[in-house]
């Protein structure tokens, strides 16, 4: 089937983080776009919506959900579609997007993104439940892999074959987190390139950066501290096995100025830079 169409890809992002509202919003600064999470904003009125229409008016906007439970048999709920659907509505953005996972049960929301099965029923579950909320927005979703800390012993699938599955069965997209696949590497012993070469590139729309909490035994991903070496090396072969895809930096947790987000936003042009020149010499 033909792959669902969005716009090329439109540069490098930040997450909007509250934190930064003023400093944005006093002068132009070096971001193409900026990825809010949903539900901060699917509230009536308040200032968070009001700073965002202000931010709207100077830079794109993608949405990025982290409650959609979109693993759930049931799915998400309408009246959260609704919500979003609304919220899209008023910033219109480039994309909209949620994590390949579940995040409550019964209604009840718990907060975290927890890790599905890698099987055939599962991926026609998932796959049930997105072409149903992609009927609803009438456009795309962008399905981002998750970290995991766990596996089940029901797998028939690797992860990507399952991300991979999902896509085709569903017609979405990818969001592909660069460093959830180390971190999930590292606490489940997989290669990460055969993840990467296991990926459709035609459907990979954006990727993520973030910095992890290293353990030792294992990772977490905190997005509390600045990207890691291995990551920044994985994000080049990513962009070899994709091309020029929107990436954006993922900062959750002892958030730094805007300025230091913005000099590690300009490593990953520099990466990019280097490695597209690269491919086109």
């Amino acid at each position: 089937m033909p792959v669902p169409s969005l716009i090329a890809s439109p540069g490098f992002g930040l997450g909007l983080r509250t934190d930064h509202y003023h400093e944005i919003l006093a002068a132009p600064c070096a971001v193409d776009w900026f990825e809010i999470l949903s539900e901060n904003y699917m509230v009536p009125g308040g200032k968070p919506l009001s700073m965002l229409d202000r931010i709207c008016e100077e830079y794109p906007v993608v949405m990025h959900g982290v409650s959609m439970s979109i693993g759930t048999p049931e799915g998400p709920s309408d009246a959260y579609l609704k919500d979003l659907k609304k919220l899209m509505r008023r910033v219109e953005p480039l994309w909209v997007s949620d994590h390949l996972c579940w995040t409550g049960v019964h209604g009840r929301n718990l907060h975290d993104l927890f890790p599905l099965p890698y099987t055939e029923e599962a991926v026609k579950q998932v796959a049930r439940n997105i072409r149903r909320v992609q009927d609803y927005l009438e456009r795309p979703l962008l399905m981002e892999n998750v970290s995991s800390y766990v596996s089940f012993t029901c797998d028939s699938l690797s992860e990507w074959e399952f991300i991979t599955a999902v896509a085709h069965e569903s017609d979405s997209l990818i969001l592909l987190d660069v460093n959830n696949i180390y971190v999930s590497s590292v606490n489940h012993g997989f290669d990460p390139q055969q993840y990467l070469q296991g990926i459709p590139a035609d459907r990979v729309q954006q990727i993520h950066l973030a910095g992890h909490s290293d353990h030792g035994d294992y990772i977490v991903d905190t997005h509390d501290h600045p990207i890691a070496d291995p990551v920044w090396a994985l994000y080049a072969d990513a962009l070899q096995r994709f091309g020029p895809v929107a990436t954006m930096i993922e900062r959750d947790d002892h958030i730094p100025p805007l300025s230091e987000l913005i000099v590690e936003l300009q490593q990953a042009r520099r990466i990019a830079s280097q490695v597209l020149r690269g491919q086109a010499a």
